[in-house]
């Protein structure tokens, strides 16, 4: 792929979380940098988040890479972030669905109707599919060793 080709992907992929972001209202929590975000697509109040089992998101949890260097990573309590460039997208929770679909609470709660804000299992739950910009996300592979973050001596 040429440089030109991945920044015109990268573009598309910032343009497409934007319009997303725009029309359902960010994230669990507002953004790192203190910005606004903007109101949720229903008028219709948020449903408190249901409990999560911890096997309803098992198949969820871990780092799920895609293809414009940006991810999501799930834990086992369904909580969640999607990170592009060091800065966080949204935060909150998955919140089970059924069938292998997830759908993502928004500003601590659970909107219930935003079918394009979520996450889909695919390819033998190898990949999820966000139903936001229809990209593919390839789960990483488990870190063995994980570090502190600390740079060693020399």
């Amino acid at each position: 792929m040429t440089v030109r080709a991945r920044s015109t992907v990268l573009a598309a992929c910032v343009a497409a979380a934007a319009l997303v972001l725009a029309g359902c209202g960010g994230g669990g929590t507002e953004a790192d940098d203190g910005g606004a975000s903007a109101a949720p697509a229903t008028s219709a109040p948020l449903e408190p988040i249901p409990a999560i089992k911890p096997a309803d998101v098992k198949p969820l949890v871990g780092r799920w890479v895609g293809p414009a260097e940006d991810y999501f990573q799930f834990k086992a309590d369904g909580t969640g972030v999607w990170v592009k460039g060091g800065r966080k997208l949204w935060s909150g929770t998955a919140i089970p669905e059924g069938g292998g679909r997830y759908r993502f609470s928004w500003q601590g709660g659970d909107p219930k109707t935003a079918s394009y804000w979520g996450v889909s299992l695919s390819d033998g739950n190898s990949k999820i599919v966000f139903a936001g910009t229809s990209q593919k996300y390839t789960k990483a592979a488990a870190r063995k060793g994980r570090t502190t973050g600390h740079k060693g001596k020399g």
